[in-house]
């Protein structure tokens, strides 16, 4: 449940003996001096604080401060500035926003300055910080570290829709992140189908799975591959379609989501360091999800089908081999090189039944390869496409939104090291250094001709936050997907 907003543009109500602000938040435009005709709350701290640390007013625009005023109220200044990418701008407020929210306030007060249209942007990202970082992720614990936000008021901007996009952003975001960091033993695929039917029937979803004995039953080889080593076939692909009204001229999209609850590795198993945390490989399908909550209640012009390829890769006696072969939906078959290079193979018949669809455009997310954290790291994620308009948007959408992605070739002399002398195509190499680019490759194969994204997230877990994110689980890709959708569509 994300906070609740009251509005009013008039910053000087702070001086009211009736407002209790124990926490608040100042959010100047980079500026050398403050302007005189504009009330700012604790500007005579502020001025101390500075002058005791031998700062300049323009270092709030890369360290936000913070004191105790003379009641006694939590006071944090930040600058941002307008000429900074957004994830510059999103990443200094979450350092501002976090000296406030280390103290697990109930409520907190949000003062905007500056031009018209910088307190459009500068209140649209405050806001959305505070509502991604202010509410809390599933814990475990019988006492809790922190209570969620529960009040933002905002001073100095009035927004007519509520800041009906920001909140639906940080809805999909932390649908995303929740759902993450959810243990193992807690989200099989059996429970996780069980909360997205849930959450299909309050946003008016229509919801339709093909379970294992359908996907046997249909030929989809490479996903049942990997799903038969669970002891229990609780796998299946779901399927979501959300139409935001009865035009029948929108444009139809198709979210596809890697959602491996938990991965061993299979036969070629994981060592114990590569294997924790990996309840989080089902991020993909969160994301997609969180695309789908976001598109929703934000009202996005488009028609979306969300597919999610939900299974576990397991060890047993049933789990594929390497050296198998294997026949997928589309009449393919693949030999088995690595066991641990699940992903591709469940996306492979998933992604074929999304373009068996026609869609116009086909997105896919997947923690897919450990070579892309190796090639970019984890601030950033990677895209490829089969075509070049839609990866200079993908750039552009990232670049806009502060989930910044970094296109990568896929060009054919790659698929080389692909060809198998017993199937139509190889699963991978054993050779990593650059799997992350013959696994697009290798999905490229089962989308036909549709236009198509495929977003390898290796931003999707950053030691002490990334952007907007204050925790390691980032919801990468929610944000951006919302953005590219909007710049395609709207």
């Amino acid at each position: 449940m994300l906070a609740t907003l009251h509005q009013n543009q008039n910053i000087s109500l702070f001086d009211h003996p009736s407002i209790k602000a124990s926490y608040i938040l100042v959010v100047l435009p980079k500026q050398e001096k403050f302007p005189k005709k504009h009330y700012i709350p604790g500007e005579e701290s502020l001025n101390q604080l500075l002058l005791r640390r031998g700062m300049k007013l323009t270092d709030l625009s890369e360290t936000p401060v913070c004191a105790n005023l003379q009641n006694g109220e939590l006071c944090t200044w930040v600058m941002l500035d307008s000429a900074q990418p957004a994830f510059n701008q999103q990443t200094t407020l979450r350092k501002a926003m976090k000296l406030l929210l280390q103290e697990n306030p109930l409520e907190i007060h949000i003062a905007i300055l500056g031009n018209t249209q910088q307190k459009k942007s500068f209140a649209e990202c405050a806001l959305y910080v505070a509502w991604v970082n202010g509410a809390t992720l599933p814990v475990r614990k019988n006492k809790p570290a922190r209570k969620p936000l529960t009040k933002i008021n905002l001073y100095g901007y009035e927004d007519n829709g509520n800041f009906k996009i920001q909140r639906a952003l940080a809805e999909g975001n932390l649908l995303a992140r929740g759902l993450t960091v959810l243990p193992a033993n807690e989200l099989t695929p059996q429970t996780y189908r069980q909360q997205i039917k849930k959450l299909a029937e309050s946003e008016g979803w229509k919801y339709q799975e093909y379970d294992i004995s359908k996907l046997k039953e249909m030929g989809a080889g490479a996903f049942v591959a990997v799903a038969q080593g669970s002891d229990t076939e609780d796998a299946a692909i779901v399927h979501l379609q959300h139409h935001s009204n009865q035009n029948t001229k929108l444009k139809n999209v198709a979210l596809v989501g890697k959602g491996i609850c938990f991965d061993t590795g299979g036969h070629n198993l994981k060592p114990a360091r590569s294997m924790k945390g990996m309840h989080e490989d089902m991020n993909g399908s969160a994301v997609a999800l969180g695309i789908l909550l976001a598109a929703t209640r934000a009202e996005i012009p488009v028609k979306i089908d969300c597919w999610l390829a939900i299974a576990q890769n397991h060890i047993s006696p049933r789990a594929y081999k390497q050296s198998d072969v294997i026949t997928a939906l589309s009449g393919l078959s693949i030999e088995i090189i690595h066991t641990d290079a699940e992903g591709r193979m469940v996306l492979a018949d998933t992604l074929t039944l999304a373009s068996k669809h026609k869609p116009d455009l086909i997105i896919d997310f997947a923690t897919l390869t450990g070579s892309m954290q190796t090639a970019l790291g984890s601030r950033y994620s990677g895209i490829f496409s089969n075509r070049n308009e839609l990866s200079q948007k993908a750039v552009t959408a990232g670049n806009n939104c502060g989930e910044r992605v970094c296109v990568f070739p896929m060009d054919p002399d790659y698929e080389e090291s692909l060809k198998s002398t017993i199937a139509d195509i190889k699963q991978c190499e054993l050779d990593g250094d650059f799997d992350h680019i013959l696994a697009a490759c290798f999905l490229q194969k089962f989308v036909a001709d549709t236009p198509w994204l495929h977003m390898d997230l290796s931003a999707s877990s950053h030691k002490g936050g990334l952007g907007a994110v204050d925790s390691e689980i980032t919801g990468f890709g929610v944000c951006w997907g919302i953005e590219l959708l909007r710049s395609l569509y709207s």
